[in-house]
């Protein structure tokens, strides 16, 4: 009784083969070489939308209790904009934007490169725990990060950020 299961399955496989066959599909296919277009196309973060992420991070850690300063820069790691509490500290300024800008031009949240001292070379680059990557839909809009609350809840605040724009970004609502 196995065997007749078994030799039942290997005819359904083989003519489904052969019908992929007649219809010129076939596993072994070479795939076609990819050529690099001469141009491309990225998609940028509006003034508004840069500013609704800022405005969301405060706004997280202000409701936590916390004063700091908000960054969002593009892909290329220029400042798109920016917000702070006008009682965080002044240093806020300055870091918040290096920590967007290193979450940005490296794609991944600063507290996955807080450990690694062969960046801590890197021009404009702080690796300290805060900055986030605004990766939406499969698509890079730069960096957000906070600076002015405990490092975490810096991370948690710019996260914020990116959930306030994410819809928008994902369905252009």
């Amino acid at each position: 009784m196995m065997n007749n299961q078994c030799d039942g399955r290997a005819l359904q496989h083989l003519a489904l083969l052969g019908a992929w066959s007649c219809l010129g599909v076939s596993g072994a296919q070479a795939a076609e070489p990819f050529v690099m277009p001469d141009t491309v196309t990225i998609e940028a973060l509006s003034q508004t939308l840069a500013q609704k992420a800022a405005g969301a991070a405060v706004d997280e850690c202000t409701r936590r209790g916390y004063k700091v300063a908000a960054a969002v820069v593009g892909r290329d790691g220029l400042l798109l904009a920016f917000l702070r509490n006008p009682l965080a500290g002044p240093h806020t300024i300055e870091v918040s934007q290096r920590k967007a800008y290193a979450a940005s031009t490296f794609q991944v949240p600063t507290s996955s490169m807080a450990s690694r001292p062969d960046l801590s070379f890197a021009p404009g680059v702080m690796l300290s725990v805060g900055g986030v990557p605004m990766n939406v839909a499969g698509k890079s809009y730069g960096g957000i990060a906070v600076s002015g609350a405990d490092p975490a809840v810096d991370e948690e605040c710019a996260q914020a950020g990116v959930a306030a724009i994410a819809e928008t970004l994902e369905f252009g609502q």
